[in-house]
């Protein structure tokens, strides 16, 4: 099922963890509006990439799905509003958080986070009012803010 010209369901929801273990990784239909929000999103994040092939390492997780994966239980991924990525014909993950951060507000991105120097973490707020446009770096050091 295509969500938009460039990204489908199954990117969202593919999980080799959910395979082994079983997990029916479907989002239910709310999940699903979210997805949608956010493959438009990741539309233009594309093209803010030079229109580089964005390729996603983990979207939407189930509740049970999160948690076998160590995810924090209220995790914007349970909700389908997370996603991590990598765009390697645009740069490294540190590169494409540097060229996003200017748009932040724009987005309304709650978050923008450079993970253990291998993806990016890009979530959205319940509430695009709310978007609180934080850019973190999260690596073994801990958190902290974007540099």
């Amino acid at each position: 099922m295509n969500l938009s010209p460039h990204f489908t369901l199954e990117e969202f929801t593919i999980s080799t963890t959910a395979a082994q273990l079983g997990i029916d990784n479907t989002p239910d239909q709310d999940a699903l509006s979210e997805l949608e929000d956010l493959a438009d999103l990741l539309e233009r994040v594309r093209t803010l990439l030079d229109d580089s092939p964005i390729m996603i390492t983990s979207g939407y997780r189930c509740p049970q799905l999160n948690a076998a994966v160590g995810g924090v239980p209220d995790s914007a991924h349970v909700y389908g509003r997370a996603v991590d990525f990598i765009a390697p014909d645009f740069g490294t993950p540190h590169e494409i958080v540097e060229q996003l951060v200017p748009y932040m507000a724009e987005l309304q991105i709650d978050q923008l986070i450079w993970e253990y120097g291998d993806w990016v973490h890009l979530g959205l707020h319940e509430n695009d009012d709310e978007a609180r446009c934080m850019a973190l770096t999260i690596d073994s050091a801990g958190t902290r803010a974007f540099a």
